[in-house]
């Protein structure tokens, strides 16, 4: 049964930009799947439709049988929670800590304090950033500040990740850290949808890849 279901899915923006057209596709619960494609071919905008960031001009997306098209506004905070998102534009705190950035989704659904500090350092250690859990993200490089975002978006254990190329600003160690963590999630049932670009991810990882052209799928 599919877990994500696409169909038909056209995104065109005000300006009459068409991003996406007539997308159709399905991921099953479970799997790992890699969008590739030019810069521009609507890998990012594919995965916003699926964390109701966007909204598609017409057709059906479908998330666990919920249409998100049709999900009133309250609804779209119960639904994130179930969601781990790592995009380029990494939407830190630069108010708070690297550890308050990581415990933010954990806060959200108040999750137990002492629990909650538990996963938050398991997770910062993971991405190797334990020793900076109190600096300021302004602080850190930009491949450590990636690194913070990922951090956060598995803290929560989701049900979905998804990711927009997230070892764009890593060096091959950690970016081969990264993908190892994603797969340790996808292996206990996480479904994982990577945008990437990185060739030696994709040889190594890519099982089942969507690749998008002028925002058409063609394979």
């Amino acid at each position: 049964m599919s877990f994500i279901k696409l169909s038909q899915v056209n995104k065109r923006y005000p300006d009459g930009h068409q991003v996406l057209s007539n997308v159709s596709c399905e991921v099953a619960a479970g799997e790992m799947v890699f969008l590739t494609g030019h810069s521009g071919a609507g890998k990012s905008t594919l995965l916003k439709l699926l964390a109701a960031i966007e909204r598609p001009t017409s057709g059906s997306v479908l998330v666990g049988g919920q249409n998100l098209a049709a999900l009133k506004p309250f609804a779209i905070p119960i639904l994130r929670r179930n969601l781990g998102l790592v995009f380029q534009d990494h939407k830190l705190l630069f108010d708070r800590s690297v550890f308050d950035n990581a415990m933010l989704p954990l806060s959200i659904i108040g999750y137990p304090p002492k629990e909650a500090a538990k996963r938050v350092r398991a997770a910062l250690d993971k991405v190797g950033l334990l020793s900076k859990e109190k600096a300021l993200p302004i602080t850190l490089s930009g491949g450590e500040q990636q690194r913070l975002c990922i951090a956060r978006a598995v803290v929560n254990r989701p049900s979905i990740l998804l990711a927009d190329e997230p070892t764009g600003n890593l060096d091959a160690q950690y970016a081969e850290d990264i993908m190892q963590l994603f797969t340790t999630f996808n292996q206990v049932g996480t479904t994982v949808l990577i945008s990437t670009h990185d060739e030696a991810v994709l040889s190594r990882y890519a099982n089942r890849r969507l690749h998008l052209e002028q925002g058409r799928l063609v394979a």
